[in-house]
């Protein structure tokens, strides 16, 4: 018999058992707004499928499990031959497997498959965001590929699939297949004109040989990579099959495992090539542009994956203070911790509006849409990506001691809330992505003002802050050296816009007070009291 001392009161009872999806209202809100009405009832199906796998004991379970048992590198088998493999844990392969046939890597082959995916995302990466890294190269490889015909009538089908076949051998014997990127070198990081890895032609049309390193393998278990090396025509993408026709493995050597701050449960390596054999994509000397539209999905996918850590960062805080009563009340019923609370809700809102704002741009692939997408895919990268550390942290205080230790799951959404903001190019990398295209392409920079301008008149504030954008981008004087503000601006006046047209008026009034006209501290909880702070609460709070 425990002992009296040992009664537990005052406790959270756990976040389990409850649809991840159909909780999150901005969420189901924007799949609604972007989505064909006849595509809805389908979709919804799909989403609270996997909202209430994502929501499950033992789904939740996967992802503990997945990040506390961290792949392990095998180079060589026991007689001594080299085999380089990643070995996961089998909640790893769970996880994998359920993403995959959620449709995490079908975006591109069934309408509005990009909002679906996107959503899906969002809801996927609140169980253990590590396996979206080869969900999101699998997904990103697709628009790359497509710079060939040829070999994208052979791989997309594969790519698309909504078949897990965790299995090294031939692809062209494989129901599905993954994925991985490999540009970044030692000498050069993001700067990959300066990457050494040589690309020598071969006999057969279109096949090379490679030598050289990367730095940085996303996802080395993967049966493919996209593979920037030096051809003698100049930087160039190839693809590398992980395992050749003939069922012989190429020359693909895993150094070691990167050793992270967060991300732990995804393989991230070193790699040698030597003699590796590989197919190009597209013509010889545009690698970076044939590249190009694999990074953007994927910087997207940076956004959607800091969105969907920030909501369960939220949900969790506010799910704690809903049941934690303290001075004699219940905490969210507190005037401080609702200010907080609510500020955090619209952070988080704000970047799963803009990112499902994204999605739709892909699945509409209009010249304006895509225009848009030149600005709005680097700054939202740029700004949504920063702000998951700070929501990680003030919403991880929430919870106070509880969230600190291990158990409460809130030190691994911590760990992981800066990875976005490094991949696919750190925040320097976007701001100047972002001023090329708009000193280089004015469709970008119209579409971008024709999106905002949409909310014009409907709140003063917002206008002041479109008025005041513009006279930033009248001004070229020293532009490299104040980037940042500039593009941290671009991202919230854009956040703002689509708050102001689709969001509740407590919410979007919350955020232009806040954001947009100045009535805000440095920290958290400092929005003006005179707000309906509670409204906006209650609208984040996840059903249990």
């Amino acid at each position: 018999m425990a002992a009296s001392t040992h009664t537990v009161t005052n406790q959270a009872p756990p976040l389990v058992s409850y649809d991840v999806f159909n909780a999150d209202r901005a969420l189901v809100e924007a799949v609604d707004r972007h989505l064909d009405p006849q595509l809805l009832d389908e979709a919804y199906g799909d989403l609270s499928a996997l909202g209430l796998t994502s929501g499950s004991a033992q789904v939740q379970a996967w992802g503990a499990l997945a990040n506390e048992n961290p792949p392990k590198l095998r180079t060589h088998d026991r007689y001594g031959n080299r085999v380089d493999e990643v070995e996961f844990h089998p909640s790893w392969h769970r996880l994998l497997g359920k993403g995959v046939s959620a449709g995490l890597t079908a975006a591109w082959s069934r309408p509005g498959g990009h909002v679906r995916r996107a959503a899906a995302f969002v809801v996927w990466t609140q169980v253990e965001a590590g396996n979206g890294c080869p969900l999101s190269m699998t997904h990103a490889a697709v628009p790359a590929l497509r710079t060939d015909p040829a070999l994208a009538a052979e791989w997309e089908p594969r790519l698309t699939s909504m078949v897990y076949d965790q299995d090294l051998r031939p692809a062209e014997h494989k129901a599905g297949v993954l994925f991985g990127m490999a540009m970044t070198e030692k000498q050069g990081g993001s700067d990959v004109r300066a990457n050494t890895t040589s690309a020598r032609a071969l006999a057969e049309d279109g096949t090379y040989e490679l030598t050289g390193h990367k730095w940085f393998c996303s996802a080395p278990m993967s049966d493919g990579f996209l593979v920037l090396a030096q051809a003698p025509g100049g930087l160039t993408c190839f693809l590398v099959p992980r395992v050749l026709a003939d069922g012989t493995r190429n020359v693909f050597r895993v150094q070691r495992l990167k050793d992270k701050l967060g991300n732990r449960s995804n393989a991230s390596a070193e790699v040698e090539f030597d003699g590796t054999w590989a197919r190009r994509v597209g013509d010889e000397g545009r690698g970076v542009r044939t590249i190009i539209g694999m990074v953007a999905a994927t910087r997207l996918d940076c956004v959607l994956g800091s969105a969907g850590l920030m909501r369960q960062a939220v949900s969790q805080a506010v799910h704690h203070s809903t049941y934690r009563e303290a001075f004699g009340g219940r905490l969210i019923d507190k005037p401080l911790m609702r200010n907080v609370l609510a500020d955090l809700a619209l952070e988080s809102e704000a970047a799963t509006t803009l990112g499902l704002r994204l999605a739709a741009a892909y699945d509409d692939g209009g010249e304006q849409e895509r225009a848009f997408l030149r600005i709005a895919v680097p700054a939202a990268k740029y700004w949504v990506t920063k702000r998951c550390t700070p929501v990680a942290v003030e919403a991880l205080e929430c919870l106070g001691g509880n969230g600190y230790v291990e158990e409460s799951g809130m030190p691994r959404l911590l760990r992981e809330s800066p990875l976005n903001s490094v991949w696919e190019g750190a925040g320097n990398i976007q701001a100047l992505d972002v001023l090329r295209a708009l000193q280089r392409e004015p469709a970008a920079l119209n579409a971008y003002l024709q999106e905002v301008g949409k909310a014009r008149g409907a709140d003063h504030r917002l206008d002041g802050a479109i008025k005041n954008l513009l006279t930033e981008l009248a001004d070229l004087d020293g532009i490299e050296g104040r980037a940042r503000r500039l593009v941290e601006r671009i991202a919230v006046v854009l956040q703002g816009s689509l708050l102001v047209r689709f969001a509740p008026p407590e919410v979007a009034d919350a955020f232009c007070a806040s954001r947009l006209g100045g009535d805000w501290g440095a920290s958290f909880g400092t929005l003006p009291h005179t707000l309906d702070l509670g409204s906006v609460v209650e609208r984040a709070r996840p059903a249990s």
